[in-house]
């Protein structure tokens, strides 16, 4: 019974929530108000978006997106933390780059992307990679000036290459921190990618919220956003478990 209690007692709070707009959602409508549904609706509305499809086209495109955004954002702000991490030199010399343009809104080039690549899944993927690039360069960057001076004096001694440096030693080194700012990047893909639909992108799930919206189905935009929380908080889950599962295999500690 405790071991039930346990597990049941994180939804007791956002069930009570649940409840409460549920009532707030129904007296509106009850008084005429067009602009909130309750959950129950939204959960219909859930379910036939599901049956028809776009829901997991939409999602599939989103992630798809966020994922390839991720990806080349991270490969280049690693590369580039780890090389400024471990020079001093380039360090002082990108470091008035880099805090010029990392305070720069990643919505803030969205008309510079369209210009560049038009609508579609290219102009997201270059506004996701430029807003995920920064806290991972960032976090890269501050995690390798952490890793114990000694091992890379040993690896001096031992002759290792800069490369050999990076990947015996430094990358195993950085792999908790590594795994931070990796979650942190998954986080800003997602929701730079909404944001880049909602505002610009035909496609994917900011631009089926964006929509529904339109077409005054309230029930429908609060499926979308409640779905997409739902994916949020199993992507970052995922990233959970895959960081237990690289330290455990790598022997450092997650």
């Amino acid at each position: 019974m405790t071991s039930f209690w346990h597990r049941v007692r994180p939804l007791v709070f956002p069930a009570l929530l649940l409840l409460a707009f549920e009532l707030y959602a129904r007296r509106a409508a009850a008084l005429g108000s067009d602009a909130l549904a309750p959950p129950s609706a939204a959960l219909r509305a859930f379910g036939a978006a599901a049956l028809d499809g776009s829901l997991w086209q939409a999602t599939a495109f989103t992630l798809g997106t966020a994922a390839a955004g991720l990806l080349l954002g991270a490969v280049l702000g690693i590369a580039l933390g780890m090389v400024l991490g471990l020079s001093q030199r380039a360090a002082q010399w990108s470091l008035l780059t880099v805090e010029a343009l990392r305070p720069v809104p990643s919505v803030a080039l969205i008309p510079l992307a369209m210009l560049g690549f038009g609508f579609g899944v290219r102009m997201e993927l270059a506004i996701v990679a430029f807003a995920t690039f920064w806290p991972v360069l960032v976090l890269v960057q501050a995690a390798v000036r952490q890793v114990e001076p000694r091992l890379l004096e040993v690896s001096r001694a031992l002759g290792l290459s800069a490369r050999e440096r990076a990947w015996k030693i430094v990358l195993p080194a950085i792999v908790p921190r590594l795994f931070v700012a990796l979650r942190l990047g998954v986080a800003v893909a997602l929701v730079v990618a909404v944001t880049v639909e909602i505002a610009a992108n035909p496609n994917g799930m900011g631009y089926a919220m964006m929509i529904a919206q339109q077409s005054f189905d309230p029930a429908l935009m609060l499926a979308w956003l409640g779905w997409i929380g739902v994916v949020g908080f199993a992507v970052n889950a995922a990233m959970l478990r895959l960081q237990r599962k690289v330290a455990e295999r790598m022997g450092v500690p997650a």
